[in-house]
């Protein structure tokens, strides 16, 4: 008999979460077919992003479970939001060249050439190096976060909700960051 996961149980819904993300993360690096890549970078629209939310949205950042969280949920917000995504993108990569170029997008980029880099950044997990991956979405982050509180970006001044985001993407640049390096240390479950 299986045992069934109990909500009630923070440790249990712990583990699921990191147990989940390994499973994820090392079907990707165990398979050379690209299917299997591809459909583990379309999770969000297999599962839902509730679904995915609830195993694990409330991990720490620096976890995989947190990192793999905020990959997805940068990946969809680019495929959502293109355009608003690659004006604040312009607009933050005149101001953070260096994290611009670690991100590694196309000059001048596109909405289209963003919603590739997400895609390239997720693909890096399952089939690239993690820590490379993670360091460029931290890049990708940090040029986004400059970019949101830029002016020059927007028709009417920078709003609170604006500046909020900003700090939303400057902490989650920091916590991809952090990731990278504990990857790279073997101690990022």
């Amino acid at each position: 008999m299986t045992k069934r996961l109990s909500s009630n149980d923070p440790h249990e819904v712990a583990e699921a979460a990191h147990r989940t993300a390994a499973i994820v993360v090392g079907r990707g690096r165990e398979s050379d077919d690209p299917e299997v890549n591809e459909k583990l970078i379309g999770l969000i629209k297999e599962l839902g992003l509730g679904t995915l939310a609830e195993m694990w949205a409330d991990r720490p950042a620096r976890s995989l479970p947190g990192a793999l969280w905020r990959l997805y949920v940068l990946h969809e917000w680019v495929q959502r939001q293109p355009r608003e995504v690659a004006a604040a993108f312009a607009a933050g990569s005149t101001h953070a060249e260096v994290s611009r170029v670690i991100a590694g997008v196309a000059e001048p980029p596109s909405p289209e050439d963003l919603m590739e880099l997400t895609r390239q950044i997720l693909a890096g997990v399952f089939s690239g190096d993690v820590a490379t991956a993670l360091d460029r979405a931290s890049a990708f982050c940090h040029v986004m976060a400059v970019g949101l509180i830029d002016p020059s970006a927007h028709h009417e001044d920078v709003s609170k909700d604006q500046i909020a985001q900003a700090s939303r993407m400057h902490t989650t640049a920091q916590d991809l960051h952090q990731s990278a390096r504990l990857w790279r240390q073997g101690s990022l479950v």
